[in-house]
């Protein structure tokens, strides 16, 4: 059976396409095939990016070692374009590259998705000087493990607090500031967009919803004020952005996207708010999607299925 990873790495720049675009092509560029290399290809797709966020992301599917070399390809990009000294967004980050997960799809187990974290890390720190901290899976220490807590008081923060990262030196990148490199299960980014602009109820629900404070399993959540962008219709801009409930749903087996968008819908009720809209951020696994299907509308299962099959691969 062939080996398949997936990796979404994600970057501190969510404004400047030019910058997005050179990360983003460099990634492509490092996944093409290589007989030099001695490893095949890595599909580079699934660019997505956000001003307010001042974060872009994209998927990376392949081949172990072909995935790891177009992630380090972009990472190198991203270190030389990105000053996290002038950066300013709304979403937590600790560097330019700030966190690149590790996904086993196919033939591939957890074990060796934590190697790889390892050997990027490796590569990562010795080559571009930048100090990895791994996570999740690929943790070395119990305190590095909830990517939150890595990201505790963010770039500014950790860089006042800096402990021993697992590779690189023991000191911020000047401008690229640090990364955390790790192993995980599929994560699906879903944002709830509130009908208000009041950024103190997306984050009252966000801590209500979020695993840490009690809620759902697998849930964690902030809350952010979004910006309409420049080419909203007028009436829109007047009427000015809205609040967002940004969550991450780290085992969609234990919450899935249209529990939490019942849980945020009930909290926002209680609170004499109506929900917007959503959007799914990034790509979704299919399990996901039907999983939804069979849970919200309690459709047939074998019908589903093969509808979002059919569907999702004509």
């Amino acid at each position: 059976m062939q080996k398949i990873v997936e990796c979404v790495p994600n970057f501190s720049e969510g404004k400047d396409l030019k910058v997005i675009n050179a990360i983003f092509d460099a990634a492509k560029k490092g996944g093409k095939p290589s007989s030099a290399r001695g490893f095949g290809r890595a599909r580079v797709f699934e660019l997505e990016y956000n001003k307010d966020h001042n974060r872009c992301l994209f998927t990376i599917v392949g081949e172990p070692d072909a995935v790891m070399f177009a992630v380090f390809e972009s990472i190198k990009v991203a270190t030389k374009l990105i000053n996290m000294e002038k950066h300013v967004g709304e979403h937590p980050r600790i560097g330019a590259t700030d966190v690149v997960p590790f996904i086993p799809v196919s033939g591939v187990t957890m074990e060796e998705c934590v190697e790889l974290a390892q050997k990027l890390g490796r590569k990562v720190g010795e080559e571009l000087d930048i100090p990895v901290f791994l996570y999740e899976e690929a943790a070395s220490k119990p305190e590095d493990r909830n990517l939150a807590d890595i990201r505790k008081g963010e770039y500014k923060g950790l860089k006042v607090r800096m402990n021993k990262p697992d590779f690189g030196p023991d000191k911020m990148h000047p401008t690229a500031g640090a990364v955390a490199i790790g192993a995980r299960k599929y994560l699906v980014a879903f944002n709830v967009n509130l009908d208000t602009k009041d950024v103190e109820i997306a984050k009252k629900i966000a801590r209500i919803i979020r695993e840490k404070n009690g809620g759902l399993p697998g849930v964690k959540a902030l809350g952010f004020k979004v910006d309409l962008p420049a080419e909203a219709t007028p009436q829109a801009l007047q009427a000015g952005g809205f609040a967002q409930v940004s969550i991450n749903l780290v085992d969609f087996e234990k919450t899935n996207f249209d529990e939490a968008y019942r849980a945020v819908e009930s909290e926002a009720e209680k609170l004499g708010v109506k929900i917007k809209s959503s959007e799914i951020y990034g790509m979704i696994p299919l399990e996901s999607l039907v999983r939804a299907v069979k849970t919200t509308f309690k459709a047939d299962t074998f019908k589903s299925d093969q509808v979002l099959e059919k569907r999702l691969y004509e």
